[in-house]
């Protein structure tokens, strides 16, 4: 069964109402998942996460809600967005310097920095060298991947930094037991930066318009914002959808562009203020947990074993 899914349908003109935290904090709830998902695959640990969050509302703050002629104080940010003043401060100094906040490294990231920087894990060629997991498989001097991990950080252990690195696909695990890194670890090609770029535009996009439908003080028109839904499908109609959406997309984007170009020209003799446009579509699947079925894996509960005396 199909059904329309819009948050646009309300009246044009609606009148001022109050904010509604809880429904908004479950709203975030679920758009965090795939962020998570996101974050976790490319190392974008929680501390960096935090940073980039209260960056977020300490400049949508001083942009979007100033108030007129008198701009916004770091008192008022901290009022609307929870952000401690001091952080406000800081934050909206750091963003007028060129640069802005770089996000702190991982672990991860900042072990093979210092496997690629260190002389002690170079070759004579600066090439980084093949370590030991642990001290006890080298001579005594001799550089292992424990000792580097332990260099970085003692609060993760050394297994888990190197299971991780190799997640990432930038060191290789030998069967000897040795830890290669990869020659492209840490450095993403073109193609990668451009697909970070989109994703980024996209979905920044989609979820202002979702937002803005959704502000309690809207007086504009809703913005388009739909979708379609169906479940119960078997693996070969939900391909098959996702061939029909591909032929709409082709169709519908062919026409699109069309009619911009023209009005791109018809704009160019326009003096007043300019705008920009995004128009976009997305196919989304997954499979489907049964109702009543677990969600969240549960590791087995462990069961100690005692000795009875005879």
């Amino acid at each position: 069964m199909n059904s329309p899914l819009s948050n646009d349908d309300s009246p044009a003109e609606t009148s001022a109402g109050l904010p509604e935290p809880a429904l908004a904090a479950e709203a975030v709830g679920v758009i965090l998942k795939p962020l998570a998902r996101l974050m976790i695959d490319h190392g974008l640990q929680l501390p960096a996460m935090l940073e980039l969050l209260k960056k977020a509302l300490v400049e949508e703050a001083a942009g979007t809600f100033s108030l007129a002629d008198k701009g916004t104080s770091d008192t008022r940010i901290a009022l609307l967005t929870g952000v401690h003043r001091k952080d406000v401060k800081r934050l909206r100094d750091e963003s007028s310097q060129p640069g802005g906040i770089a996000p702190n490294a991982p672990i991860a990231a900042s072990v093979v920095a210092r496997w690629i920087s260190e002389p002690r894990y170079l070759n004579a060629d600066r090439s980084p060298r093949v370590l030991a997991r642990t001290a006890r498989r080298v001579s005594a001097g001799e550089p292992d991947f424990t000792t580097l991990v332990s260099e970085i950080s003692t609060d993760l252990g050394a297994r888990a930094v190197l299971d991780e690195l190799v997640r990432l696909g930038v060191v290789e695990l030998r069967e000897d037991g040795m830890a290669a890194l990869k020659a492209t670890a840490f450095v993403p090609d073109d193609g990668h930066r451009e697909s970070f770029h989109f994703l980024a535009s996209n979905v920044s996009d989609h979820l202002s318009t979702a937002v803005h439908n959704l502000r309690p003080d809207r007086h504009l028109a809703p913005r388009l914002e739909q979708s379609a839904f169906s479940a119960g499908l078997s693996v070969e109609q939900a391909h098959e959808l996702q061939q029909l959406a591909r032929q709409l997309w082709s169709s519908a984007l062919q026409q699109f562009l069309q009619t911009a170009s023209i009005a791109e020209e018809r704009s160019q003799g326009d003096s007043g203020p300019k705008k920009r446009i995004r128009f976009g579509v997305y196919f989304h699947e997954q499979t489907q947990i049964p109702a009543g079925a677990q969600t969240t894996a549960v590791a087995p509960a462990r069961t100690s074993k005692r000795k009875t005396r005879p």
